[in-house]
């Protein structure tokens, strides 16, 4: 009877490894396209900046799962790019941006979301004053992050503002097995221009 129990203990105990390491390779496997799409667009700027200028009543929406923006956290050592959205898919690969927050770098609130366990498990030693940068298309800004806090994660944690704002999250506590309950909502308000950030960090 023990042995039998053991038996299917084992065997359980490897499927669930096979699981979560099938998740973690196909998450690899499209961040790694992504970052290649990344490129080719940063590449061919020049013609969507032209497309853009076309179209003065706003950009063309974004496909979900395409890359949308790239985000660097110097302090934490993080550079990747953001997928459009927020789904399990976007986020197994890369951080996602949620669909209906602003573009980084312009009017309103842009929302990046990413897991603990992965892109932003460091995300809990960035502190007030930090530099955070963003690129998308014809954008590269600098933000300094405002505001750090931990909410339920019940509690209203998206909101609307007039002016470009930054607001990265995750679950929380970071660092903690099993389900986390909390969330970690970094905010970050866009400097003047990125040559006063680079002035600063030399």
């Amino acid at each position: 009877m023990r042995t039998w129990l053991g038996s299917i203990f084992c065997l359980t105990g490897g499927l669930l490894l096979s699981v979560a390491g099938g998740r973690y390779t196909l998450g690899e496997l499209r961040a790694d396209q992504a970052r290649r799409t990344w490129n080719e667009t940063v590449a061919h700027q020049a013609v969507a900046e032209a497309r853009l200028a076309a179209l003065p009543r706003g950009r063309e929406p974004v496909v979900a799962g395409a890359p949308m923006a790239r985000l660097v956290i110097p302090k934490i050592g993080l550079d990747e790019v953001v997928l459009q959205g927020v789904a399990g898919d976007e986020l197994d690969a890369l951080p996602g941006h949620v669909p209906g927050s602003a573009v980084p770098g312009e009017r309103g609130n842009a929302v990046i979301s990413a897991h603990r366990d992965r892109h932003f498990r460091h995300l809990d030693e960035v502190n007030l004053g930090d530099t955070l940068i963003t690129e998308s298309l014809g954008r590269h800004d600098a933000w300094v992050v405002v505001a750090k806090r931990v909410i339920d994660k019940n509690a209203p944690a998206l909101f609307q503002t007039p002016d470009p704002t930054l607001t990265l999250t995750t679950c929380w506590p970071i660092r903690y097995f099993g389900a986390a309950p909390d969330r970690l909502i970094i905010t970050a308000k866009r400097l003047t221009s990125v040559d006063r950030w680079e002035r600063q960090s030399d």
